[in-house]
């Protein structure tokens, strides 16, 4: 059994689906924190089966709600303040995602004028499928 420390402060991402931990590292910028940053990749699930884990030594405000919302919205954010659980956060699909995917569409003004941001806005919540504010072209939910 592999025993991986407790966190005094931080938080947890609990319930990612098994392999995505890495995706998720990396869309967050995890790498760019100067924390300890744990991840733990197909611990057994009674719930799921299997599942990744991710535990961060850092303040709840350096990660990005809606990009993790979007990435998967059935992740379970456990807050960890003086080595207990003190909050669990629930995500949800954001309205809006700035930044975090690009426009495929080469005639999108995003292709043509670099510096607009990449706004994509939510459209059928059930099949998870975004649409460029500019354009409207359908993007689906991130699947790496």
């Amino acid at each position: 059994m592999l025993n991986v420390g407790s966190l005094t402060n931080g938080f947890v991402l609990d319930h990612i689906k098994a392999g995505k931990s890495m995706s998720i590292y990396k869309y967050l910028g995890l790498d760019k924190l100067d924390c300890q940053v744990a991840i733990i990749k197909n611990a057994t699930s009674n719930k799921m089966g299997c599942k990744d884990i991710i535990k961060i030594s850092a303040p709840l405000d350096v990660l990005d709600l809606d990009v993790l919302g979007y990435i998967d919205d059935a992740i379970t954010i456990n807050v960890i303040e003086n080595g207990k659980i003190t909050e669990k956060k629930k995500l949800m699909l954001p309205k809006k995602i700035t930044n975090v995917v690009k426009c495929k569409n080469p005639r999108c003004i995003t292709s043509i004028e670099q510096e607009l941001e990449q706004v994509f806005v939510l459209s059928d919540k059930e099949k998870k499928i975004y649409r460029c504010m500019y354009c409207d072209e359908q993007y689906g939910k991130l699947e790496d």
